[in-house]
């Protein structure tokens, strides 16, 4: 008897295990649109801080990361135990704002462009000026990230949410808990690995292996390159993910992709989804900055 209600109880463990597994995997494809604009944010917050101090730096702010976590968590299985209308409202705000988000940094970069320059070169003028506390930039780069990783985290926990509002809240717990752990490791190991890529780079440039010295010399030229890819890939994602969430949160517009998507079949079918839902995403990030804009500097001027 004891042998077989063992047997049974691992049975039960296992089959929880998969459904989590199944559901993570879920749900971390929903949040792959914060996730590369996760990553690429927080290897350019630590830009500019000191070689040696990269590590500890990426180490303080995956700390932040948890502790993050561990309020959004729980915040967000009570509101879904006690207030599970709440869930759709928080999904389309969470998409608003990815959509938001992204098209803030596509006018950023075209309207913004001499301001970018002009505070990348203040950052690199202080940080060779003697007089500057390294530890107090250091500090306030901490700081910055971990209150951009509360935003994404928060972001990632309302998609999650969404994908698992319909389990008991065990279930939900379980699986919101295993994706923010993932996601906390895997965004901050591949960040710790980004920023310490041009030192592998510079490593091998100094061997005497040619083969070596090549591989150093394409490490260095790949590095800012991958830095700019994983930008625009994440900003792509955003309005993806964003403009899917808007889409299936209001139905004439779902309604108007699927019938327009009738039209193709198989892979093409999906493609077309997406891409309907990347243009909608698009479409109103356009539409918010438009309207917000006027109403933050409005908002600054009446009481700043």
């Amino acid at each position: 008897m004891a042998g077989s209600s063992l047997l049974a109880l691992i049975d039960d463990i296992a089959t929880i295990l998969d459904d989590v597994s199944l559901m993570t995997k879920t749900a971390t494809k929903k949040t792959a649109g914060v996730l590369g604009d996760d990553l690429a944010l927080n290897a350019q917050q630590v830009a500019g801080v000191r070689p040696a101090r990269e590590l500890p730096v990426v180490w303080a702010v995956a700390k932040g990361s948890l502790l993050n976590k561990t309020i959004l968590v729980p915040a967000a299985v009570a509101i879904s135990y006690f207030a599970p209308w709440l869930i759709t409202p928080l999904l389309m705000l969470g998409g608003a704002f990815l959509c938001l988000e992204g098209f803030e940094k596509i006018a950023h970069r075209f309207l913004h462009r001499n301001e970018q320059e002009a505070h990348a070169q203040a950052l690199r003028a202080a940080l060779k000026d003697p007089q500057v506390d390294l530890r107090a930039v250091e500090q306030k780069k901490i700081k910055g990230a971990i209150r951009t990783d509360f935003i994404l985290s928060a972001e990632i926990i309302a998609i999650t949410l969404g994908t698992v509002a319909a389990e008991a809240i065990g279930m939900q717990f379980l699986v919101l808990s295993v994706v923010a752990i993932m996601i906390t490791v895997g965004v901050y190991g591949l960040v710790a690995g980004i920023v310490k890529l041009d030192d592998g780079g510079l490593y091998l440039s100094g061997r005497e292996s040619a083969l070596a010295q090549k591989a150093g010399l394409g490490i260095l030229w790949l590095a800012p390159h991958l830095m700019r890819t994983l930008s625009v890939l994440g900003t792509i994602a955003m309005f993806l993910v964003g403009g899917g969430i808007l889409t299936h949160g209001l139905p004439p517009v779902h309604a108007a992709i699927m019938a327009y998507t009738e039209g193709f079949t198989g892979a093409a079918q999906v493609l077309a989804g997406t891409l309907a839902d990347g243009c909608f995403g698009l479409l109103a990030g356009a539409v918010l900055v438009a309207t917000i804009t006027p109403l933050q500097a409005l908002w600054t001027k009446l009481f700043r």
